[in-house]
């Protein structure tokens, strides 16, 4: 079991030190996710990493019980969190009272012709629908896309292959162009 599996079963059984040192040592790990999250796609937004970091930290700290059964639960949650963050922070730059527009970001695949380019209000709309549809296809978009994980990484915490990771990875790119592209087919 690693220190910071350890530190989140601590914090869960009402130590308050554990889950001090847990938040200090998660908010490294999350301020490496944001890091590459942001670093591998054009600027989607005015936020940077730190200020990602720091609102995800504000949210997860607040609540009274630590989510995820280990790091890597607790890191996949945290991705969800990101997204949410993000999608938070675009609409309420694009509300009338900010001047409008919608930013767009670029699902990067590594496949080419890269060339998806939603706005995050109707992402977050479209992972709705794919989360009601397929839910591990879901866990993989939040967990790549927002979260920064890897194939690798995402494999392992799923209990499924790098190949079958791949695989949900095209199909819920798929699903988000057609969410995307036709909101009331979906």
């Amino acid at each position: 079991m690693g220190e910071i599996t350890q530190l989140l079963d601590q914090a869960r059984s009402g130590d308050s030190l554990a889950r001090d040192r847990f938040f200090s040592r998660i908010y490294t790990e999350l301020d490496r996710l944001a890091k590459q999250r942001l670093a591998r796609q054009s600027p989607l937004t005015m936020l940077d990493a730190a200020g990602l970091v720091h609102e995800v930290y504000l949210r997860l700290s607040q609540q009274a019980e630590l989510p995820g059964a280990d790091r890597r639960a607790f890191l996949a949650y945290a991705a969800r969190v990101m997204r949410s963050v993000v999608i938070d922070y675009v609409r309420s730059r694009s509300a009338e009272r900010h001047g409008g527009g919608r930013e767009t970001v670029t699902l990067q695949t590594g496949i080419p012709d890269d060339s998806f380019r939603p706005d995050l209000e109707a992402l977050g709309e479209a992972l709705e629908s794919l989360s009601r549809v397929d839910e591990r296809a879901h866990w993989v978009v939040e967990m790549r896309y927002f979260g920064g994980m890897q194939i690798e990484e995402i494999a392992e915490f799923l209990e499924v292959s790098p190949a079958t990771v791949k695989r949900e990875w095209q199909k819920a790119r798929a699903f988000l162009l057609h969410a995307i592209d036709s909101p009331s087919a979906v």
